[in-house]
């Protein structure tokens, strides 16, 4: 992945390495579910709030039960992909943001995937995403 090593600027720690190691292991998670159909990880790794949001290639979705709602209704076919350019950063010990390109086959548009990852006290929890795909 294309993370860059610790750093500490005058604010903050950035990339911490065992804060890393979480959120990539989250990431990974969240990829593996997402390409098995694993709604129920799915829904366990995005806040279930009100406030949490995702912007799809085709749908805005605003709060927990519209995710989950569309999670459950989307076709389980055609979900492989293979990731490129991932980077993930942590912004000290309870925030991070994770971005990736992807590709799917058959398909020629490059894909976009951008997440802002929160530490919950259950653990860490996408609480925005976007998805979109590049001409």
């Amino acid at each position: 992945m294309g993370n860059r090593g610790s750093l500490k600027d005058e604010t903050m720690d950035v990339n911490i390495p065992e804060v890393l190691e979480e959120v990539t292991l989250a990431f990974q998670r969240y990829e593996a579910a997402l390409v098995s159909n694993d709604v129920d990880v799915l829904d366990e790794l995005f806040w279930n709030s009100g406030h949490t949001l995702r912007y799809g290639i085709g749908e805005n979705l605003y709060g927990f039960d519209e995710i989950a709602a569309f999670r459950a209704g989307r076709p389980a076919q055609g979900l492989a992909r293979v990731l490129t350019r991932t980077v993930i950063t942590t912004y000290g010990r309870d925030t991070a943001t994770a971005n990736t390109e992807f590709r799917r086959a058959g398909v020629a548009k490059t894909g976009r995937q951008s997440q802002t990852w929160i530490r919950m006290p259950m653990g860490w929890r996408v609480v925005a995403a976007h998805v979109s795909l590049m001409s």
